[in-house]
């Protein structure tokens, strides 16, 4: 394994080049389990893969989907990866034939959660790890960097998956299982006081968000995208990029 958490098979060039993109901070101790059981799962699927943990900077409202925008942008930057795989530190996959490579369609990777009963929670959902080719993830613009603290973010990405005429793949629930290490919710990433059940419904200029989100998506996501670079961390088994990326403008939170 390189430095930075790149890894590929000594024996067959792998059909795609994987950079999985983690948004961070203030999670050690999850990031230790995830690296441990990830590795080795990654290597019997034979992948050619790099780790990519992205850390925001500062306590202010955590942002994961503009983190995972950032993840894309400094990744390509290293290597011609052609797979993106978006994942949440507290995941882990429990069956080896969930394999991490992308597909013809958006891949939802983590729709059987133990902590769910292993069932999809809600026919929209779309959050936890997903999986895009790169020519998929331009055509949706990536993520919104809209949306602060915790939740909308995912809705938000399957209303842009299905405007762009894509379709959402899931493999079957057995295959999908997936194991969420169970954590208190971190400061910073509080629930939105606005939210109705798993729909987040922060505003901007007092427009939900939600509600213009196939019409946002060629404004605010990938082409939108600003932050400020602080620094890169290559440790054996990942690579930390730590980034500022700045504060909520009239958003109500």
């Amino acid at each position: 394994m390189s430095l930075g958490g790149h890894n590929k098979p000594e024996n067959c060039i792998a059909l795609q080049k994987i950079a999985i993109v983690i948004p961070f901070r203030n999670r050690e101790s999850h990031l230790k389990i995830w690296l441990h059981n990830m590795h080795p799962f990654l290597q019997k699927q034979q992948a050619d893969y790099g780790i990519y943990v992205i850390e925001q900077h500062g306590n202010l409202q955590f942002n994961r989907a503009k983190l995972m925008n950032i993840g894309y942008k400094e990744a390509l930057k290293e290597y011609d990866y052609n797979c993106f795989i978006f994942s949440d530190v507290d995941i882990i996959p429990m069956d080896q034939r969930n394999l991490y490579r992308c597909s013809t369609n958006p891949k939802h990777m983590a729709h059987a959660l133990d902590k769910f009963n292993f069932r999809l929670l809600y026919a929209t959902l779309f959050g936890g790890v997903v999986a895009f080719t790169k020519e998929q993830f331009l055509k949706v613009n990536g993520f919104s960097n809209m949306f602060w603290g915790w939740g909308g973010e995912d809705d938000d990405l399957y209303k842009r998956v299905i405007t762009a005429g894509m379709q959402i793949e899931r493999m079957n629930n057995t295959i999908s299982k997936t194991k969420a290490i169970p954590h208190k919710r971190d400061p910073g990433n509080e629930d939105n006081p606005k939210s109705t059940g798993f729909h987040h419904v922060a505003t901007r200029n007092g427009e939900p968000l939600l509600e213009k989100a196939a019409r946002r998506m060629y404004t605010d996501g990938l082409n939108s995208l600003n932050y400020t670079f602080i620094g890169v961390m290559k440790h054996r088994l990942y690579t930390k990029v730590l980034v500022d990326i700045g504060k909520p403008e009239n958003i109500e939170q």
